[in-house]
C-alpha cells in the first residue's frame, strides 16, 4: 500500500530552485515544500507533490525561488531623506540643512521605519539589520511588517546638532541616554514573535562614541552575547577625529575596548590601510558591504583584501537602496575597478547577500539556505520577467540580471508577506500615503 502523502501548509510547485546549498546546482522543475515556519522538503516536483498534501499550493509556473537576502545594515527612518542628502553631504547625521530624522517623534520614527522596512520585503529580503533612534519603533515596524529583524538603537555621546555643524563635542548625558534606550528595548523587543525579531546594542562609531562609552558597550555586550553593530572607518574624517582625539585609529580603539572581534558586525570598512585590513580579518568581524552608499560618496571598500585577510563579508543597502540586487552588481562593480579581475563572481555574490549574512546574526543554521529543517524564508521571482528568461545555472542571472521588480512571492517564518507584489497582512497604500505627507512636512520644516 502506498504511503499517505505528508500533510504541510504550503507547496511552491513548478520552480527553477537555487537552494545555496553548498555544492548544489539549480534544480530546474523543483518544489519546496514548507510546513508551519520551516522547510519540509526540497526536491524535485514530480516526488514532492505526490509525498505531500498541501494546505495551499502556489505555482512558480519556472520562476525562480530563493533564498530571501538578509540585508546586514540599515537604517530605515532615513529613507526621509533619500534623494537629496547624497548631493550635500557625506552621511544625513553630518550634513546640515537637511531634516535630522534622529530627532523624529516615536510615532513620526514608526511612519518611517514602516515604509523602509516595507521597502525591504518588497525588494526580497527576508531578514534585515535595522539601527537607529528609538529601537522600539523600528521594532514595531518589524512586527507588523513581518520580517526577520535585528533590532537595536544609535549609542552616540556626539552632539548630533555640533555634528552636523562639523564639530565633534561630547554630551555624557545624550551617551547615557542612548544607551539606555537601547537597553530598554533589548529587554522589551529580544525573542519576540518566536524569536523573529532579536535585538542588540548599536554604538555609533568611533568618532561619535567616546572611549568610555564604548567601553560600556563592550561590557554590556559580553554580559549579554550576540551581535554588536557599527560603522567601522566609514570616512577620512572619522580617521582624523579619533586620531586628533585618542592618538590612534577606530581599529585600534575598538580593539582596545574589547569589540573587535567575531561578533561585530561592522559597516563600511573603506579607510582602512593594509594593516587595519588585516587585524578586521584575523580578528573575524563581520563586515557589511554598502557598494551603493559607498559610491555615492566617491567611495570603494577593500572588500575583497578583507574577504582574503579572513573577514566575513555581507551585503547590505544601508537605506540607500533595498534592491540587493542592485547592490551585488555594484559591488562587482567597485571590487573589479579597485582590484582588476573577474571577482566576485555570481556565487560569491549570492553567499554576501544570504548565507554570509545568515552566519554573522548567529543564524546560519536557520536561513539563508533553502534545506529541510531551515526556517522557511524565501522569496519566489517572476517567471514572466523579462530579465530572467535566459536562466542557465541561476546564480549568473540573479545577480547579474535580475531587479527587486522581479519579486513576486516573499515568505516570511513560513508566512507568506507578499504575493503578486502586493502585501498581505497589512495595508502597504497607506503606510507609502502615511510616510509621504510626513516627509513633505519634515522637509517644508527643513
Amino acid at each position: 500500500m502506498p504511503e499517505r502523502p505528508v500533510a504541510c501548509d504550503l507547496l511552491i510547485r513548478h520552480a527553477a530552485v537555487l537552494t545555496l546549498v553548498e555544492g548544489s546546482a539549480l534544480l530546474a522543475d523543483g518544489a519546496v515544500a514548507i510546513a508551519g515556519d520551516r522547510i519540509l522538503a526540497v526536491g524535485p516536483d514530480a516526488e514532492l507533490a505526490a509525498a505531500h498534501a498541501p494546505v495551499e499550493t502556489v505555482d512558480a509556473h519556472g520562476g525562480i525561488v530563493m533564498p530571501g537576502f538578509v540585508n546586514t545594515h540599515n537604517h530605515t527612518p532615513l529613507i526621509g531623506v533619500r534623494g537629496m542628502f547624497e548631493d550635500l553631504g557625506f552621511a544625513p547625521a553630518y550634513t546640515a540643512g537637511i531634516p535630522q530624522m534622529a530627532a523624529l517623534s516615536p510615532e513620526q520614527m514608526l511612519v518611517m521605519a514602516r515604509l523602509g522596512q516595507y521597502e525591504m520585503l518588497r525588494a526580497g529580503s527576508t531578514t534585515v539589520v535595522d539601527f537607529y533612534r528609538r529601537p522600539d519603533a523600528l521594532a514595531q515596524a518589524a512586527h507588523e511588517i513581518g520580517l526577520r529583524a535585528f533590532i537595536g538603537g544609535r549609542i552616540m555621546d556626539a552632539d548630533a546638532a555640533a555634528l552636523a555643524a562639523g564639530r565633534w563635542e561630547t554630551d555624557t548625558a545624550l551617551g547615557d541616554r542612548l544607551f539606555d534606550e537601547n537597553a530598554a528595548a533589548i529587554e522589551r523587543w529580544d525573542g519576540i514573535d518566536g524569536g523573529r525579531i532579536r535585538c542588540g546594542f548599536g554604538p555609533h562609531a568611533a568618532d561619535t562614541c567616546s572611549p568610555d562609552l564604548l567601553r560600556r558597550v563592550a561590557e554590556a555586550a559580553r554580559a549579554r552575547g550576540g551581535p554588536v553593530h557599527t560603522h567601522l572607518c566609514q570616512s577620512r574624517r572619522e580617521v582624523e577625529v579619533v586620531r586628533e582625539r585618542d592618538g590612534r585609529s577606530p581599529v585600534d580603539r575598538f580593539d582596545e575596548v574589547g569589540l573587535l572581534g567575531d561578533r561585530l558586525i561592522a559597516a563600511h570598512c573603506v579607510f582602512l590601510d593594509e594593516a587595519g585590513v588585516e587585524r578586521v580579518g584575523a580578528a573575524g568581524v563581520h563586515v557589511a558591504h554598502a557598494p551603493i552608499g559607498n559610491s555615492s560618496s566617491g567611495m570603494v571598500a577593500p572588500i575583497l583584501a578583507l574577504a582574503r585577510a579572513g573577514a566575513n563579508v555581507t551585503l547590505c543597502g544601508d537605506s540607500k537602496t533595498a534592491d540587493m540586487f542592485e547592490s551585488m552588481r555594484m559591488a562587482t562593480a567597485l571590487a573589479r575597478i579597485r582590484d582588476g579581475g573577474f571577482e566576485p563572481t555570481a556565487p560569491t555574490l549570492l553567499g554576501w547577500a544570504t548565507v554570509n549574512g545568515a552566519a554573522a546574526l548567529g543564524l546560519g543554521d536557520q536561513v539563508g539556505r533553502l534545506a529541510p529543517g531551515m526556517k522557511a524564508d524565501l522569496v519566489m521571482l517572476d517567471a514572466a520577467e523579462p530579465s530572467l528568461a535566459t536562466v542557465v545555472d541561476g546564480y549568473g542571472i540573479v545577480a547579474r540580471s535580475a531587479s527587486a521588480l522581479a519579486v513576486d512571492t516573499v515568505v516570511v517564518d513560513g508566512s507568506v508577506r507578499l504575493r503578486g507584489g502586493r502585501p498581505v497582512g497589512f495595508d502597504g497604500d497607506a503606510i507609502v500615503a502615511e510616510a509621504r505627507d510626513l516627509a513633505r512636512s519634515l522637509w517644508a520644516a527643513a
